[in-house]
């Protein structure tokens, strides 16, 4: 008699471990729907009725000689600053709340590894810790970039913003939505280093603070430079609404050189050769190539830290 088959044991898996997770931070996302709903309505109010208020206020108060604004081009002007600031802020109260609630509590507390002998393995704990917020933090913050685009678009009082303004520029375009992204890797990253809810909200808002600082600090030197000469004694070519890079002297060679002399002492150009002076800038026809270039460092720097956290978690669960 032939014994029947055992069939193998098959490991269960459990189901809709997103939604696990999200109903354990519901409170973190029913913040991030009141945020998101506070800072599109200040967008919609400025882009309605309160820029309708500024216009009317403008034209009333305002002649070529003298402008005295009101309270409705303070107020329309706080909205549109306001808005820029709480999305500016986003990636490090995201990477706070994940180094220090997402990830480092966890740890601290030991849930983390009864949910790893739960037949959750460790690699699908933190995939599933970092998708199921980045979802909605892609699409609130989308949400939020295309509001305050289509104010800045419809700006209704002709003085006080421009497109190289910091804040605006980052608001403006997919950057925005790709700063909370890297605060969110650069969270689990520091709360896996350091397994403690506290120390690792600190390090990761530091961290996260150093990171977007670098990042926007080498934006500008991404895209190449467009640069403006004119010959002397023109001086310096003129300046223009956009993002100033470097400047200096032009040689007969065609060169560009940093200006050892101004534009009046005639002896001294004639004895380096300088013939004119150029300006680099990047005009506002590089809008997009600059934003899609800084979005792209931002993923990438984002990528690293999110390998660097599953591969600090697969040596310390091996």
């Amino acid at each position: 008699m032939t014994a029947l088959a055992t069939p193998p044991a098959v490991r269960p898996r459990p189901a809709r471990a997103w939604r696990a997770v999200l109903r354990l931070h519901r409170p973190a996302l029913v913040l991030w729907g009141v945020f998101v709903a506070v800072v599109s309505a200040v967008l919609l109010w400025a882009y309605g009725p309160g820029g309708n208020a500024a216009r009317a206020a403008w034209g009333r108060k305002c002649t070529v000689d003298l402008c005295t604004v009101d309270y409705s081009l303070d107020t329309y002007h706080l909205a549109y600053r306001f808005s820029e600031a709480a999305i500016g802020i986003l990636p490090v109260v995201v990477a706070v709340w994940a180094g220090g609630m997402l990830i480092g509590r966890e740890l601290e507390n030991g849930t983390a590894e009864l949910a790893w002998t739960q037949s959750v393995s460790p690699a699908r704990w933190l995939a599933t810790k970092l998708a199921a917020p980045a979802v909605p933090l892609t699409a609130g913050t989308t949400l939020l970039v295309l509001l305050h685009r289509l104010l800045f678009d419809a700006h209704q009082v002709p003085k006080g913003w421009n497109w190289t303004d910091n804040g605006t520029f980052e608001t403006n375009g997919p950057i925005a939505v790709a700063f909370p992204l890297l605060g969110l890797a650069l969270g689990a990253l520091t709360g896996l280093a350091v397994r403690r809810a506290l120390a690792g909200l600190a390090v990761a808002a530091v961290a996260t603070v150093v990171a977007r600082s670098l990042v926007l600090r080498a934006s500008p030197h991404l895209w190449p430079w467009k640069a403006d000469v004119s010959a002397l004694p023109a001086g310096y070519p003129p300046m223009k609404a956009a993002f100033h890079g470097g400047e200096g002297a032009v040689t007969s060679t065609g060169a560009h050189i940093p200006d050892p002399c101004g534009t009046a002492e005639k002896a001294c150009l004639a004895a380096h050769d300088i013939v004119g002076h150029y300006r680099e800038y990047h005009p506002s026809s590089q809008f997009w190539p600059l934003q899609l270039t800084e979005t792209a460092l931002i993923l990438a720097v984002a990528a690293l830290a999110t390998a660097a956290a599953f591969a600090l978690l697969r040596r310390r669960t091996a």
